[in-house]
Parts: C-alpha cells; sequence; structure tokens
C-alpha cells in the first residue's frame, strides 16, 4: 500500500492518506499540486464581514418553511462556508505579513474546503432548490454553489504560493513534451506497438496533471514527504531510479537523443534531490509506480475504452495500488468490491466518495463505481489528453 496526501487538491489536486493521517494531501488545485483540474484564475475578492470574504446574505436568512433537517442542512453549510473563509483570510494574512506558516499549512485550508462540498451535497440532497447554476470548475452543481467561486479561485492561489518549488529547482522549457517523450520511450523499451507507446505517453501526461495539475518541481502543503513533479518520497525515488538504470541500455540503443537529454539532466542535478529536477523526477516517478504496467495497456484499452477511464485507473496505482492491481488479474476489474474500510479511507481522502452524507455512508464500491466518482479528475485529464494532441501535432507538423 502506497497511501499519500497530495501536493493540493482535487478542485485543484488529489492526496492519498486517510483524512487524518499525519502523512499528509488532494488536489491543491492545482494540488492539482495545485489542485486545479482547472485553471486557476485571477483571485476576486468580495467586501464581507467579519470573515473578511463574503457573497451576501447567508442562506438560512432566505429560507422559509424548511423542515428541521433540511433547516439543519442549510446551518451547517453556512457554518462550513463561514469557516472556510476564516481559514483562507487567516492563511493570506499570515503570508501577505509574511508570518511563519503552521506544519503542512494547506491542510486546514483542505479540509474546510472539503468540508464546503461536503455541506453543500448534503444541503442539495435535502433541499433540491438550492442546486443553482453551472461553475466555471466543471464541478456538478449539486456539490459546488457558483457563487463560491472566489474563494476557490483564493484557495488555488494560497495553494500556488505555498506550494511553490523550492529556489535550487531545476526547471524544464518544455515540461509537458518530457513527460511524454518518457513515457513513450519507456514503452518503447518494453517492446510494445505503436498504438500503446501512444496510449502510455498520454496516460503518463495524466498523472502529472493528477498528481500536480501540470505544475513541475512544486512542493506540497500537505506533506513533509512526496514532492516534485510526480508527488514522490525519497524511497519511490529511490526505487524508480534503479528500475531506470536498468532499462538505460536499451533507451539508447532505442534513442540516443532520449538518453544524452537524461544523461544532461542527471549531471545537472548531481548529487541533489532528482524530485526537483523535473526531468529526473518524472522519469523516476514513472518508472517506480507504472512502467510495469504497460505492458497491460493493450487489455486496458480493450476492457475500458474511454481514455479518461484509462488514466482514471492509473490514477488508482497512485492511490491503492494493491486493491487496484488485484481488480486487474480479477478477470472482472469493472465487478472488483472495495470493502475494506482503510481502503475507503484512502478513496475519500482522494475526493472519491467524499461528499455528503450518502457517499460517505458507503463501506464499499465496485471499480466501475469508483471511477464514475472520480468526477474531480475528469477536468485534469482532458487537459492533459489536449496537451498530448499538440504534442502529436507538433511532431508532425
Amino acid at each position: 500500500m502506497d497511501p499519500r496526501n497530495k501536493s493540493e487538491d482535487d478542485i485543484c489536486c488529489a492526496p492519498r492518506a486517510p483524512l487524518n493521517a499525519v502523512r499528509v494531501i488532494l488536489l491543491a488545485m492545482v494540488p492539482s499540486s495545485p489542485f486545479s483540474a482547472f485553471t486557476v484564475l485571477a483571485v476576486v475578492l468580495l467586501a464581507g464581514g467579519p470573515g473578511g470574504i463574503g457573497f451576501g446574505q447567508p442562506a438560512a436568512a432566505q429560507a422559509t418553511a424548511l423542515s428541521k433537517e433540511q433547516a439543519a442542512a442549510v446551518a451547517a453549510y453556512d457554518k462550513a462556508l463561514r469557516e472556510f473563509k476564516e481559514i483562507l483570510t487567516q492563511r493570506r494574512a499570515q503570508i501577505d505579513g509574511k508570518k511563519k506558516l503552521p506544519n503542512l499549512p494547506g491542510q486546514a485550508v483542505y479540509l474546510a474546503r472539503l468540508k464546503v462540498m461536503s455541506t453543500y451535497k448534503d444541503l442539495t440532497d435535502a433541499v433540491p432548490s438550492r442546486i443553482g447554476r453551472l461553475n466555471k470548475f466543471g464541478v456538478p452543481p449539486a456539490y459546488f454553489e457558483a457563487d463560491i467561486e472566489p474563494l476557490i479561485e483564493e484557495y488555488a492561489a494560497l495553494f500556488k504560493i505555498m506550494q511553490a518549488p523550492p529556489a535550487d529547482a531545476q526547471a524544464s522549457d518544455s515540461p509537458f513534451k518530457d513527460v511524454a517523450d518518457l513515457g513513450r520511450v519507456i514503452a518503447r523499451a518494453r517492446g510494445l506497438d505503436a498504438a500503446t507507446v501512444d496510449a502510455a505517453s498520454r496516460i503518463s501526461l495524466g498523472l502529472f496533471f493528477a498528481e500536480t495539475n501540470g505544475n513541475q518541481n512544486i512542493g506540497n502543503a500537505r506533506s513533509n514527504t512526496y514532492k516534485g513533479s510526480m508527488q514522490a518520497g525519497v524511497a519511490e525515488d529511490a526505487n524508480g531510479r534503479r528500475a531506470w538504470a536498468a532499462l538505460l541500455p536499451r533507451i539508447a540503443a532505442l534513442d540516443p537523443a532520449v538518453a544524452a537529454r537524461d544523461d544532461k539532466e542527471t549531471a545537472r542535478v548531481g548529487s541533489g534531490d532528482q524530485r526537483f529536477n523535473h526531468w529526473t523526477a518524472v522519469r523516476n516517478g514513472l518508472m517506480h509506480g507504472h512502467a510495469d504496467l504497460f505492458a497491460q495497456i493493450p487489455a486496458i484499452m480493450k476492457m475500458l475504452p474511454d481514455q479518461i477511464d484509462q488514466m482514471k485507473l492509473f490514477q488508482l496505482i497512485q492511490i491503492i495500488p494493491t486493491p487496484t492491481r488485484n481488480a486487474l488479474a480479477s478477470g472482472n476489474f469493472a465487478a472488483y468490491r472495495i470493502s475494506d474500510p482503510r481502503i475507503m479511507g484512502y478513496l475519500r481522502n482522494n475526493s472519491i466518495f467524499t461528499f455528503g452524507k450518502a457517499d460517505r455512508a458507503r463501506t464499499s464500491a465496485t471499480f466501475r463505481e469508483i471511477l464514475d466518482a472520480m468526477w474531480l479528475f475528469t477536468d485534469k485529464f482532458e487537459r492533459a489528453r489536449t496537451r498530448f494532441e499538440e504534442i502529436k501535432a507538433q511532431e508532425k507538423g
């Protein structure tokens, strides 16, 4: 098992350990790090009350003739929203005032955002008329009130600051192409056909967006363990490095240009942390967790024709690796059922079955249900697929 917390959060990024785990994140809208499976827009702060950021009258003031259950749902959402505004305002003041931040400064912010979405889903379940208009983040309206979009923009902006790359990070001028090239050459070195090589390249980009929202070399505001372009721990990075070294002779024979680039980047990072060189971080991350499954991509493509589902499956290797591999080996992936409370906790910490009492009450789920519940990842994977097609078009051009 490889539980972890991601750099950002699902609306923006996604974590891996249970919500109360010491090893901490999810989507920094980054997460995506930055959690956003969505593009971070300009921060819009609206004048509010003591909480600092406001949006008009509380919903409770507008409600009439509510049942006891409905009134409780309204009150719970108003409280969660108030607390979310307060932690955003507090963290912004600390950052702007150059004050020392607490350990894992993104965790309280992240949990407050989860609570807002969860209590809103409870509210819309109790009062369906509260389901509002579509929002710019692509979140189903039953889970998210479009009026609080500016709060999510501020949330993303804070994570961007808290997860900024360290000063000595070694960036790439072509971060997306690097990921695509590494996925492709690993698949080629495994002897896979052209269609599988393309799928491996696209899936690799999907993982980069899921882990960091497409941001290279980021830190992690919710974990002291997982860092860099693939949000790897030290042991994972070292394991991937060893696996790459074993495959490198084959890669050098197939693509001398990639081997030369690898020599250059390895020399550039020297004895430093390879997680903060984009090339080596992606290389090691793919080799640690995913390269051994590339040979199964043809069967996965047949089993899951939808490319987004394919990327979701590989992301589940990040979140719940052992159950996902067991499901693949079962002969009926979609129907394979998870019932372990610990595994369900890992899923919830990655915004899967997280929002609303009905989802939180679940004690089991099939992998088909899990894939369907990964809707906060969809935007990230769509953007990864678009990037992949752009890279392919540029190469043909």
